[in-house]
């Protein structure tokens, strides 16, 4: 993979709060159409390189380049304008909104979606064409991850960042979590999940980085970092 092709670039970022150094000289790359995880335990820096791929936090030094433009300086809403989405940490659902209603927020910069737009959800997610007129925040854990992730969908992105998808969810259900955001991958949409669940990322990823305290220290195949004696006793539990 050469840098010219890479849809989303992490060049050499620094990130502080405060005097606080909390992302140290990270450089990360993601192809068109890739799913990459970025892995981590708590405090490893996980959540600060998602801010600062979206502009929340702006790095001290570095350069963050996406679908070749350079978008350091770039705020969140451009960076979501040119193709990122985010489906957030414990989903952040619009709880008094109905389904559909949710959707069309993950729309608001296209007018609300088309037809289209819909009908490609729906077909991805059945039980919320079913759910549509429910209110969001009356649906169950695994219902309102569907809705995030579709709500995401609805922007038509060209990168889907994820935050912790499993995070909160019954073990059943984070494996049909991470069967969506595979057949979101399928679909031709590249995928960056942040989780400290290795095991089930590395499952579904084409490529993995592993974060500790604020530096990566191991990047690769997901296949090879699966089978890393290091990165199986210390997320893996074996």
């Amino acid at each position: 993979m050469s840098a010219s092709d890479a849809l989303l670039r992490l060049e050499g970022i620094n990130t502080f709060y405060g005097v606080i150094h909390i992302i140290q000289d990270v450089s990360l790359e993601i192809e068109e159409g890739e799913l990459v995880c970025l892995l981590g335990g708590n405090a490893s820096g996980k959540s600060t390189t998602l801010k600062t791929i979206l502009g929340i936090v702006r790095p001290r030094s570095g350069k963050v380049v996406f679908d070749g433009a350079d978008v350091t300086d770039r705020s969140t809403s451009d960076r979501i304008g040119r193709g990122m989405a985010i489906v957030p940490e414990n989903r952040r659902l619009f709880a008094p909104m109905t389904v559909v209603e949710n959707l069309q927020m993950g729309a608001y910069l296209r007018a609300g979606g088309t037809k289209e737009d819909y009908d490609r959800v729906y077909s991805l997610f059945p039980l919320l064409y079913e759910r549509r007129s429910q209110l969001a925040g009356t649906l169950s854990g695994g219902e309102q991850q569907m809705v995030a992730m579709a709500r995401a969908l609805m922007s038509r992105p060209k990168l889907m960042l994820m935050d912790e998808p499993s995070m909160g969810l019954a073990p059943i259900l984070v494996e049909r979590s991470f069967e969506i955001i595979r057949q979101v991958h399928d679909a031709g949409v590249a995928v960056l999940v942040v989780e400290q669940n290795a095991n089930v990322s590395l499952s579904i990823a084409d490529r993995g980085y592993v974060l500790s305290t604020g530096r990566l220290v191991l990047e690769g195949k997901a296949s090879d970092l699966i089978q890393n004696d290091d990165l199986r006793k210390a997320y893996l539990g074996r």
